[in-house]
């Protein structure tokens, strides 16, 4: 075998016995960024750049969707007016560098209704928040749907189509305080094979 034949070997040998170990090790940095996860309501003055943006919304449109129909909408708020148009009485929405306004197509079709635009929309919530989570951003989950009065306001701050519902929004921005993971683990909410 010459030298290098036997460098290339050597090296996809090494490559073949690290998969195993890599893969691993991704499938535990996922577990940890789920747990380490936390509603982070207070932010610094540092902006969110365009690319971390752009991860966030890639996060939530990676999603699941029944049917792969896909109804969410994104509104990305930085302007200080927009936002504390959007917050009503929720100040830390107006504080946040960011906030995101995840929306819902309510209907598939001019006359069918799209019955799962508000799981659609919490697959891809939960998505985003993640992605903040990751990329050392913090963010907070705060309802809009099904509160009429919030609703409306988000309707009317940002002229949502009539077809198009605000679900909830998600202030962004780098963490201005210490907030920890709540440990939710509570085995008594499990059961196995019946109720």
């Amino acid at each position: 075998m010459r030298p290098i034949q036997f460098l290339t070997v050597a090296v996809l040998a090494v490559l073949a016995a690290c998969a195993p170990q890599q893969q691993q090790d991704n499938g535990q940095a996922v577990l940890d960024n789920i747990f380490a996860r936390k509603s982070v309501r207070t932010y610094t003055d540092q902006p969110v750049s365009a690319e971390q943006i752009e991860t966030l919304m890639r996060a939530a449109m990676a999603a699941p969707s029944g049917m792969n129909v896909q109804p969410w909408r994104f509104v990305v708020v930085s302007d200080q007016t927009v936002k504390e148009q959007i917050a009503g009485r929720n100040a830390m929405i107006a504080k946040a560098p960011v906030a995101i306004v995840v929306c819902g197509q309510t209907m598939l079709r001019e006359d069918t209704p799209n019955g799962n635009w508000t799981a659609d929309c919490a697959a891809a919530t939960e998505n985003l928040l993640l992605a903040a989570e990751a990329i050392g951003l913090g963010a907070v989950w705060t309802a809009a749907y099904p509160y009429e009065d919030r609703m409306n306001g988000i309707i009317d701050a940002l002229g949502l189509p009539d077809d198009v519902k605000p679900y909830c929004v998600v202030p962004v921005g780098y963490p201005g305080g210490d907030e920890q993971p709540k440990d939710k683990w509570k085995p008594e909410n499990i059961h196995y094979d019946r109720w």
